[in-house]
């Protein structure tokens, strides 16, 4: 559920930073589980995540316990008996040794487990990055603290005082999790919680919540009849109905126009290739174990794509270019696949098989910053239409993990410059995340601030100065020589499926009217209405219109209410008056008021509307 929300910011000031009071509230989470529940309770780990902080729980000697929503108020009920206690956090410090001792006369397994292998291996690398939270970095001593009768092993910091916590916390939801994230280890029962400083934080959180789960677009792409996933076909593995193959096929269009006016020309190729093909890449050592991968009958290997690039090498590669011919441009609307785990699917946010907006520019040096800027353009233009607000993200490499990049540090520094001063002409401050970067070059990824205040990551350009020389990529330049070429990779709206995903929800599933796979509904009053309304219907489809008629025997509120529930921007209900005088009825999406125009108005306004590309 937590997964449902992006970032929650809050711009408050406080004694204690929020994650300090979340970390804090996980340890009176506990203890009041332990009050609850005995002292046969095991316990794993209580880190803090974004808006809040979870702890993994274990039952098994203390009556077997499971927990659900309705032992809540219980839980938080004992919680804030906890905090009005006023408890201090003590901590102490004792060598590994007496810490396992004390875990172990305690009969705390999990927590003496931790400790045994930070002792035996000395490093805190064998755990997880929450464990490491938990742990710290010290393999001599290691650190306790004591909450009223509680105590934990926990690296801090903490509250000094119960009372100087936020009341302003909520249990959220409890699901399974395998001690230390591996299915051979016993399953724990883990219990997610948020938490912020003023109340008026919380219920903001928790109305976006609630917004967020009506906006799912796994509900609302089910109920608008766009996209559906079958256990034949496959997890993972959408299947667009004419509706949503609709949406799909005008964005894409809409992508194309805009690249059109930049000089981009469309390719294809196919959606298999040798192996050969990404280790000259360097795509097969990378991500070989996401490929699916297939042989011949004569014994060759091939993969399905997991990206375009490579292949658009080879157009590039066809024939000797002068520096005159450059850039060439070239875009491909095309799918990919890649062998995703099936837990982490979700959705269309997370597929198997991605439709990617993808383009792919050859260029020489001095040509580089203006195809970032135009590219950048298109990424404005597109995301304009839909209200996006965009912030820019710097992908750079990680210079203290040289061996997960191509090429050299210098050409990498180089390259981010680049990056950054485009984004300084733009006016715009990048968050520059380290160790973000594709392995074969520096990114600018877009965030897109939703309706909701939610950010995803959607359109990126990658600047790559490493393929072109992989794949012996030049051009002739002016002294006849052979130059290597510069490559970008751009997608606009990345995944097609993520970006609908997004979209709808973004929208609440009620798309602009150009994008509406139905953008009119003709309502009949009576049966007798009907051949007047097809009429009309197929009058407004000649002019370009999506129209449809709701022929069904039922009243004229549930012909509505189901226009409505559908989201169809436009209504036009037509009864012996409409039919004599040919004005048209209209009831717009969302508005109880219904208005009269001719025909030819009618048309006139929503081929505008359509035209502008009104949201």
């Amino acid at each position: 559920m937590l997964n449902i929300l992006k970032r929650f910011e809050l711009n408050m000031e406080h004694t204690y930073p929020i994650e300090t009071i979340r970390h804090s509230l996980a340890h009176v989470m506990a203890s009041a589980i332990k009050h609850l529940y005995g002292d046969g309770v095991q316990f794993g780990i209580g880190p803090v995540i974004e808006n809040g902080f979870y702890y993994d729980f274990d039952f098994e000697n203390a009556g077997n316990a499971k927990l659900s929503s309705q032992d809540f108020p219980k839980i938080e009920a004992k919680m804030r008996e906890i905090i009005a206690q006023k408890l201090d956090f003590v901590r102490s410090e004792l060598s590994i040794t007496d810490a396992i001792a004390r875990f172990e006369t305690a009969k705390q397994s999990y927590k003496s487990e931790l400790l045994k292998d930070l002792q035996t291996r000395g490093t805190t690398k064998i755990v997880s990055k929450e464990e490491q939270t938990t742990l710290g970095e010290s393999v001599e001593s290691v650190s306790l603290y004591q909450t009223g009768n509680f105590h934990d092993l926990c690296q801090g910091p903490h509250v000094a005082n119960t009372s100087d916590l936020s009341p302003y916390f909520k249990l959220m939801s409890v699901a399974g999790a395998y001690w230390r994230g591996n299915e051979k280890n016993p399953m724990m029962q883990r219990i997610y919680a948020v938490a912020f400083e003023t109340k008026e934080a919380l219920e903001k959180y928790l109305y976006i919540l609630e917004e967020a789960q009506k906006r799912d677009h796994r509900k609302l792409g089910q109920e608008l009849d766009l996209f559906i996933f079958s256990d034949l076909v496959g997890a993972g593995l959408p299947l667009w109905t004419p509706k949503g193959t609709q949406i799909r096929s005008l964005l894409d269009e809409f992508v194309w126009s805009i690249r059109q006016k930049y000089g981009y020309l469309r390719v294809e190729i196919p959606h298999i290739a040798k192996k050969d093909l990404y280790e000259t890449s360097g795509h097969w050592d990378k991500f070989k174990e996401e490929l699916f991968r297939m042989k011949t009958r004569e014994g060759h290997e091939f993969a399905l794509k997991p990206m375009n690039c490579p292949h658009h090498t080879q157009i590039y590669a066809r024939k000797t270019w002068s520096y005159r011919d450059l850039p060439q441009r070239y875009a491909n609307t095309t799918m990919i696949y890649r062998d995703e785990q099936t837990g982490e699917l979700h959705g269309l946010s997370r597929v198997r098989a991605i439709t990617q907006d993808d383009s792919h520019l050859f260029c020489r040096r001095s040509h580089v910053q203006d195809e970032i800027r135009a590219c950048w353009n298109i990424v404005e233009e597109f995301y304009t239409v839909f209200g996006f607000s965009l912030q820019p993200r710097l992908s750079l490499h990680d210079p203290e993990k040289a061996e997960n990049y191509l090429g050299a540090h210098e050409e990498w520094l180089e390259a981010e410059q680049i990056l950054r001063d485009i984004a300084k002409e733009k006016k715009m401050v990048p968050v520059e995340a380290v160790g973000e970067a594709a392995f074969y070059g520096p990114k600018l990824d877009f965030l897109a601030k939703d309706s909701l205040g939610r950010e995803w990551q959607v359109a990126t350009i990658q600047l790559d100065f490493n393929m072109p020389g992989r794949f012996h990529l030049v051009c002739i330049n002016e002294k006849g020589e052979q130059e290597t070429v510069q490559m970008l990779h751009v997608a606009i709206m990345g995944a097609i499926e993520r970006f609908l995903a997004i979209l709808i929800e973004h929208l609440s599933g009620a798309f602009p009217l150009w994008l509406a796979p139905v953008q009119i509904q003709v309502i009949p009053v009576s049966d007798k209405h009907n051949a007047h309304c097809l009429g009309l219907a197929q009058e407004l489809q000649k002019q370009g219109l999506r129209a449809e008629v709701d022929t069904a025997s039922e009243s004229v509120g549930k012909k509505i209410r189901n226009a409505e529930k559908m989201k169809i921007p436009y209504m036009l209900v037509a009864g012996d008056k409409e039919v004599e005088s040919q004005n048209l009825i209209i009831r717009k999406r969302g508005e109880k008021e219904t208005f009269e125009l001719s025909k030819s108005l009618f048309i006139e306004r929503v081929q505008d509307e359509i035209q502008k590309k009104v949201l």
